[in-house]
């Protein structure tokens, strides 16, 4: 798959795409030719816009075999953090909108969130399990922090006593240390903080509009003394580019407070592949034909392997070394494999005004 030129009218600020790919599903394709004309242009800063949905659902349910939960949630469509790598990006595509830049600038909101949640939850047939949110785009990325959707989730579901899980690299999660806090205490709550590196130019390339490094471990910190059990997500592992700092990041996570630790090599479904290939090609030139082919040997030859099982380890040589470096460096550094099992009986609808109160 090629890519489109980029758009010169467009001046672009911290983003990690550098074009807009045709989005698979659509009819037509659009190319941008030169018409002959050298004249002087208008360059505008690309802004990220905020759409609004009112949506219908917002619980979405899976049966993939090699996913630790049934249900997750996932507040807003596309993601500003612009992560170059991520595995989310083709998704934008059902939307008819670009995995590329429209992923990272155009995001689309659900304030019924919470209300959405709190109907499903409290259907009489419904059957209680842990909610995982920020599976495919974060929750807090910049703009949770004006809208406060995920924080509205979080009410309701410490109301109800309903357990969840989160993943994260938004620094507003901090904001919310108060209810989080809260549900860890009654085992309702496991976080993971995702860090790719500890050098800060890097992540600024990889992830132009993420926290940095530091702050993430300040994240884990601030959730570890709210008493909320944090899991370091070394994700992904990109071979010649972070891949010796796993053990580095891994220590560092631990001394802030991580419990646990996983770690998953890089994925490049679909459209990614494309979009990281020119982001090697503008950032790392001279690495970018070792770093491919580093990420195919542990891929089976390929980009990307979409297979259950293999997607989220990888296959081969190179695959089996990276995963013995990590379960050694788990063991010595004492970090744990598996999270807090997290606590179901509690589940309950919360007291209404008016109701009558048990007696025991």
């Amino acid at each position: 798959m090629s890519l489109p030129p980029r758009n010169p009218d467009e001046l672009l600020r911290a983003r990690g795409a550098d074009t807009r790919p045709d989005a698979r599903f659509e009819p037509y394709h659009y190319r941008r030719e030169h018409d002959g004309w050298d004249l002087p242009l208008d360059q505008e800063t690309l802004r990220t816009e905020i759409a609004i949905e009112n949506a219908r659902s917002i619980m979405t349910r899976n049966s993939s075999p090699d996913i630790p939960f049934d249900r997750s949630i996932n507040p807003y469509r596309g993601c500003e953090h612009g992560c170059i790598y991520c595995f989310a990006r083709p998704s934008h595509a059902y939307l008819g909108l670009s995995p590329g830049l429209d992923f990272e600038t155009r995001i689309t909101a659900k304030p019924n969130a919470a209300q959405l949640l709190e109907a499903e939850i409290g259907r009489r047939n419904y059957a209680v399990a842990p909610i995982a949110f920020g599976t495919n785009t974060d929750p807090y990325q910049p703009i949770e922090a004006k809208l406060a959707i995920m924080r509205a989730c979080l009410e309701v579901l410490s109301a109800w006593n309903h357990p969840m899980s989160l993943v994260t690299r938004g620094a507003t999660v901090l904001r919310d240390l108060d209810i989080l806090g809260d549900m860890a205490g009654r085992r309702l709550v496991t976080t993971g903080v995702s860090v790719t590196t500890l050098d800060p130019e890097l992540a600024r390339k990889l992830e132009p509009r993420a926290p940095t490094p530091a702050t993430r471990l300040r994240m884990i910190e601030g959730l570890a003394k709210a008493g909320v059990p944090v899991r370091v997500m070394v994700a992904p592992v990109i071979p010649v580019l972070n891949e010796h700092e796993m053990e580095r990041i891994m220590a560092a996570a631990r001394d802030a407070g991580a419990r646990s630790a996983s770690m998953i090599p890089i994925r490049l479904p679909l459209e990614v592949a494309p979009l990281f290939r020119d982001w090697l090609l503008r950032h790392h030139p001279g690495k970018a034909a070792h770093v491919m082919s580093r990420i195919q040997a542990m891929r089976g030859g390929r980009d990307n392997d979409p297979r259950f099982g293999t997607r989220m380890r990888g296959q081969g040589q190179e695959a089996d070394l990276l995963h013995q470096r990590f379960r050694l460096a788990r063991k010595r550094l004492g970090l744990l494999r598996e999270d807090p099992v997290l606590d179901c009986s509690l589940f309950a609808a919360p007291p209404r005004a008016g109701d009558q109160l048990a007696l025991f």
